[in-house]
């Protein structure tokens, strides 16, 4: 407890290039932006094979190896190749552990939606990009933000280890606070990481709840 009070108590880890803010916004931005490019992969490959039955099995196996992938070992070797000129040695690890789980959720809610309901949307008269986007879409979106709300709490979580190689965010504290033995560094930036990982988790929860149609809800309520 003396170790946090120490560290949020403490004026200068609040302002400056260094501070609380800085490295939060810094932390925020590589959580987005590797969060908006797993979406954009992963989204749209979700509902083309969802939609369309085939590659299911490829999409299992892919997600498999994806999560196998590590972290760390993955954002050194491309730190080597590309150097910290740029984001992308802490972007493209990061889209690869967030794809999975977008990709996985997007596509087994487009394929769990009832054959019944894919039917009917067919018989009023809609084409296949009709049925996709106004009849599959709106009843596999929970499951969809699912998908998104598990692949963020993974980039934030993870996203620390972009101080590893240098960069910013959040894990500084932690990287810095262990090099020079201040372990209240080290212990306010865990906190501060869990509580980023925690809100973003109640974010996306929040918005599985809001994206869902009414009707989809009342299914869920009665199933």
């Amino acid at each position: 407890m003396n170790w946090l009070i120490d560290f949020f108590g403490d004026p200068e880890n609040w302002s400056g290039p260094d501070g609380i803010p800085i490295r939060l916004l810094e932390h925020l931005g590589f959580s987005a932006m590797a969060l908006a490019l797993a979406a954009v992969i992963a989204v749209p490959l979700g509902l083309l094979i969802g939609h369309t039955g085939r590659g299911g099995l490829v999409v299992v196996v892919a997600a498999n190896l994806a999560r196998a992938l590590p972290t760390l070992g993955l954002l050194v070797l491309l730190v080597l190749m590309l150097g910290t000129a740029s984001l992308w040695p802490v972007l493209i690890p990061l889209v690869a552990l967030s794809v999975p789980p977008i990709l996985v959720n997007t596509f087994e809610g487009v394929r769990g939606v009832d054959p019944e309901l894919r039917d009917a949307a067919y018989g009023m008269g809609l084409r296949g990009r009709q049925v996709l986007l106004q009849v599959l879409v709106p009843v596999a979106l929970p499951l969809i933000m699912l998908g998104m709300r598990l692949a963020a709490v993974q980039i934030v979580a993870t996203a620390a280890v972009a101080s590893y190689v240098g960069l910013g965010g959040l894990g500084r504290f932690i990287i810095d606070g262990l090099a020079t033995q201040d372990y209240s560094q080290v212990v306010g930036g865990s906190v501060l990481i869990v509580g980023f990982a925690l809100a973003a988790q109640a974010v996306f929860t929040i918005a599985q709840r809001v994206t869902a149609s009414p009707g989809v809800r009342q299914r869920v309520r009665v199933g």
